[in-house]
């Protein structure tokens, strides 16, 4: 089963059981994946291109939690922390800090990267790997560390 039958099926069932959360949630997933098929005017989506509208939607509300910690509206952050909960379900199984690591050795290796100018080069390659399976802050900050460190 693919992540938008998952989708639709686990939305079927939070109808079902009344979870209001949950429906909301996937609901606003359902539409951006609509409004993506309508922009490719009418194809399907691959499954890659779903986990990036769900990751998007993931760091959306990373963005909005912290937004509303400055702003001290605890009740805004509880929200938005659930609804983050309910999205991961829906992304592959997230690599490690280690795995992650390894692979930007790799991808520096590859390029031949030497200094903080292969920063693009070294990020176009690792965030072909890693789609949707690590946060791309996370990714960036190892590629600065090791390029500033030699590797």
């Amino acid at each position: 089963m693919n992540i938008r039958e998952k989708i639709e099926n686990n939305f079927k069932e939070a109808l079902k059981r009344k979870e209001p959360l949950v429906v909301s949630v996937l609901r606003m997933v359902k539409a951006a994946i609509q409004n993506k098929e309508i922009e490719k005017k009418g194809k399907d989506l691959e499954e890659a291109e779903v986990i990036q509208i769900i990751a998007k939607q993931i760091q959306q509300h990373h963005d909005s939690i912290e937004q509303f910690t400055k702003g001290k509206r605890e009740d805004l952050v509880k929200k938005e922390t659930q609804e983050l909960e309910v999205l991961k379900k829906y992304l592959p199984k997230q690599l490690s800090e280690e795995e992650v690591v390894n692979i930007v050795k790799k991808a520096i290796a590859e390029v031949q990267a030497k200094a903080q100018q292969d920063f693009g080069k070294v990020m176009k390659v690792v965030m072909a790997e890693l789609k949707g399976k690590a946060d791309g802050k996370l990714v960036s900050q190892m590629v600065n560390r090791l390029l500033n460190a030699g590797q």
